[in-house]
């Protein structure tokens, strides 16, 4: 689950991480206002509020002048323009795709005056299976650039789960990272609350880009940004309010009260398997093969005919899809339940498309039986012996 830069911040500040004044604003007439009690007779930040990274380097769709979603303002008017153009156009980045992702929410925010600018987070190192503290005195939005071309540059001290961040180790980072003794405490603080919602909260990564010193010499989380584990949440009640359903994919928010594990994709062939391993190899076949996936949908093994059936009508809901791919090797899950499901699909959703089908495993025979008896009346669906059969054969039916 993410959060919005905001939220992630308020989090922070909640152990003891300083953060600049903001206001959220959902209206121009709100940013306006925030404007007149934020600058203090200078300027102020709009900021889009949207789950993807890069806003400052990004662009507003269909927007005559380049506008990103971060700008800077020195008046009530302009504050109250720039929130306008921004809630009116999608904003595009290295993130969002393409097609840009709509902004709902902005924040207006105090003018901290940075002077440098560091980058500092938690993230699980899954090389070693270990969380991991990095720094960087190069933040800010060129980060990526920066961890790409001078790795040396990244500063990493592994974490262990049992005691979190140990006040030495922040300490070290801080030095390392050449912030002046004055510095230090506040840095120390700042990186201690990283790793206390990283590891209370579930976090898969809590990063600080930038981390700021002002020209007052203070240090500041200028920008944040928190994903958590969705694996935990029945742990955290607490952090669902933050959950933002409108920046999330509504097919896979339907999937989900499905019980299923769907990631919608950019290719034009459906896939629907038991297991997520299973999901993984059957893409990559697919690619191998020259097609491009459409989605990762992982049924599970307890899958009912009624989640199948609804499986299929979300596959088919999406308009790039040409052609399926089921790929079942049933273990926990009956081949023959899938069987069913695929023609109580075919009959109530209707299928325009070919379906290619690969079983293997628990009631196999039983399966081919059911889909060999409707044969004449579902033309749509293949039975492929093997994988690397079903594979080529979706493929090919896609083009």
């Amino acid at each position: 689950m993410k959060v919005h830069e905001y939220q992630a911040k308020e989090l922070l500040a909640g152990y003891g991480a300083p953060i600049p004044k903001h206001i959220v604003c959902k209206t121009a007439d709100e940013a306006a206002a925030a404007f007149d009690a934020l600058s203090n007779g200078g300027g102020a930040v709009v900021k889009a509020q949207v789950h993807a990274g890069g806003r400052g380097a990004g662009q507003l769709l269909g927007y005559a002048d380049k506008l990103g979603g971060v700008k800077f303002v020195t008046s009530k008017e302009k504050a109250k323009a720039v929130a306008e153009a921004m809630l009116s156009h999608k904003l595009r980045t290295l993130q969002t795709g393409p097609d840009g992702q709509k902004i709902q929410t902005l924040i207006v925010q105090a003018d901290a005056e940075p002077d440098k600018e560091f980058y500092v987070s938690m993230v699980l190192d899954r090389t070693t299976g270990v969380p991991i503290l990095m720094g960087s005195a190069a933040g800010g939005m060129d980060i990526e650039k920066v961890a790409h071309d001078t790795p040396e540059k990244i500063i990493k001290v592994q974490v262990q789960p049992e005691t979190g961040l140990l006040p030495y180790q922040a300490q070290k980072m801080a030095f390392d990272l050449g912030f002046t003794n004055d510095q230090i405490g506040s840095v120390v603080k700042i990186l201690m609350a990283l790793s206390k919602v990283y590891f209370e909260k579930d976090a898969s990564i809590v990063e600080v880009n930038p981390l700021a010193v002002t020209k007052k010499g203070d240090v500041v989380v200028l920008d944040a940004k928190i994903d958590f584990d969705d694996n935990a949440k029945f742990r955290h009640k607490d952090l669902e309010p933050l959950r933002d359903l409108a920046e999330e994919n509504a097919t896979e928010i339907r999937a989900a009260k499905a019980d299923l594990n769907y990631i919608q994709l950019d290719g034009n062939i459906g896939c629907l398997v038991n297991g997520a391993g299973l999901a993984m190899a059957t893409m990559d076949m697919v690619k191998f093969y020259g097609g491009n996936p459409a989605n990762f949908l992982d049924v599970g093994g307890g899958v009912t005919a009624e989640n199948a059936v609804e499986a299929f009508r979300i596959i088919l809901s999406d308009d790039k899809v040409k052609a399926i791919f089921v790929n079942v090797f049933g273990g926990i899950a009956s081949c023959a339940r899938i069987a069913d499901a695929l023609v109580k699909a075919g009959r109530e959703v209707g299928f325009k498309i070919p379906v290619v089908v690969r079983l293997e495993g628990n009631e196999v025979e039983k399966a081919r039986e059911i889909l060999g008896a409707v044969k004449a009346e579902l033309p749509a669906i293949r039975v492929a012996p093997t994988l690397t059969e079903a594979a080529k054969m979706v493929v090919e039916l896609a083009k």
